[in-house]
């Protein structure tokens, strides 16, 4: 079965934040990626604003409800409080209604996302959100590791999807690790289980084309969110060409 791509446009952001103005901007090169056949949009809005902003949040929900079968998925911290202009995690989401919200237990100190859920100490506060969310049509998915019980624990909160954190994978993957097949293999267990509960199944982190194909024989996987490494894959395979044109001009030979 075909596995959508979502395509996570934060490093974009964190680009453009690097100067004044709104180059490079994110919703065109949102364009980019869905005129080349990416099935969504990811946006992970952090309070201090380091890439992703609410305006750009806005954007690209606007974006994304001008064209067909596209979905807009925005995730975050749901703990999230407003600060400045920032309004809030669960405010904006509810402000731009994308299609899928991930929820993703990050704190505003980390550098990335580096873990799931322990719904055993969040859930209750997390299924009061939850539901909040799913009442306006928004399909809410949670960032899980590929625990087993914690999984069973997503689907009693009322989640409708799980994105496991593929994070070890990647790196046992690319350390070519002993220990790649059993993380591998935890992965289609826990996803096995999230569709015995009727939970869908995303994933996403540090995914990119060297790992990606095994990842994506995980059975019933639905979506694949990735940013990291298809920015830096983009900036590898397309700067010779670029260098090349700007020398070109250089020389005086175009």
């Amino acid at each position: 079965m075909p596995v959508a791509l979502s395509v996570n446009l934060n490093k974009i952001a964190l680009l453009r934040n690097s100067r004044e103005g709104n180059y490079p901007d994110p919703v065109s090169f949102g364009k980019i990626c869905v005129a080349n056949g990416a099935d969504g949009l990811t946006v992970h809005p952090r309070p201090d604003q380091r890439h992703i902003r609410p305006g750009d949040v806005h954007n690209l929900a606007d974006l994304c409800r001008t064209i067909d079968d596209i979905e807009f998925n925005i995730e975050g911290n749901p703990f999230a409080e407003d600060l400045g202009d920032y309004p809030g995690f669960i405010a904006l989401v509810e402000q731009a209604k994308p299609e899928q919200c991930t929820l993703v237990p990050d704190s505003n100190e980390q550098l990335t996302s580096d873990h799931g859920f322990n719904l055993r100490q969040t859930g209750e506060r997390l299924a009061p959100i939850i539901a909040r969310l799913k009442s306006q049509g928004i399909r809410v998915s949670l960032f899980m590791d590929p625990d087993v019980e914690q999984i069973k624990l997503a689907s009693q909160v009322g989640a409708d999807r799980i994105e496991l954190y593929t994070g070890p994978y990647a790196w046992a993957f690319k350390q070519n690790s002993a220990e790649l097949e059993a993380i591998f293999q935890a992965h289609c267990r826990a996803a096995e289980t999230a569709a015995e509960l009727g939970l869908g199944v995303n994933a996403g982190h540090d995914l990119n084309l060297e790992n990606l194909g095994k990842y994506c024989q995980v059975p019933g996987l639905l979506e694949v969110s990735i940013g990291h490494g298809l920015t830096v894959e983009s900036l590898q395979m397309g700067m010779a060409q670029v260098v090349s044109r700007y020398r070109n001009i250089c020389q005086g030979e175009v």
